[in-house]
């Protein structure tokens, strides 16, 4: 059994209507709390993402989205916490579940499986958030060290030459 998604924000696929849909899924104090601890960052401190939604043939689902995000990251170099904001635009598409591509196009949008006649945007949300997120975050303004070339083996024979 699968654990629920920390961010859950379900929409039916047969409620998206003809013209497409705009949803905005925001998660709260608790949710930000779960998806830092999923993240393995200090703090999630405000997450929202703009949807929207248009529905294609198949049961496919087409969505452009717009996630923003507040954290706190800890710098790989300093090792200090700091805080840093997140602007994201993206697409994707929901496909039923066993429909997946079976090959791999990088040039197409991401497909999220759903079963049951409905999408979770709020997971599809903090999954792109996850993407987003640098491997190796560095607070602005902090710099790696300078660091000295190692000595040339070569550095005697230079200068009984010379």
């Amino acid at each position: 059994m699968t654990a629920a998604p920390e961010f859950s924000r379900p929409v039916a696929v047969d409620r998206i209507g003809p013209k497409g849909q705009e949803v905005e899924v925001t998660a709260d104090e608790a949710e930000c709390a779960a998806l830092a601890q999923r993240l393995q960052v200090p703090a999630v401190l405000a997450l929202s993402c703009r949807f929207r939604l248009t529905r294609a043939e198949a049961g496919r689902v087409e969505a452009e989205g717009t996630l923003r995000a507040r954290l706190v990251r800890d710098c790989v170099v300093s090792l200090e916490p700091f805080e840093t904001e997140v602007v994201e635009r993206f697409a994707a598409v929901f496909v039923p579940e066993g429909t997946e591509s079976a090959t791999l196009d990088l040039t197409a949008p991401d497909e999220i499986p759903y079963a049951n006649g409905a999408i979770d945007l709020g997971e599809a949300a903090a999954e792109q958030l996850a993407l987003t997120l640098d491997p190796y975050p560095r607070k602005p303004g902090v710099s790696l060290p300078e660091a000295e070339a190692p000595p040339s083996p070569f550095a005697a024979l230079r200068r009984r030459d010379g």
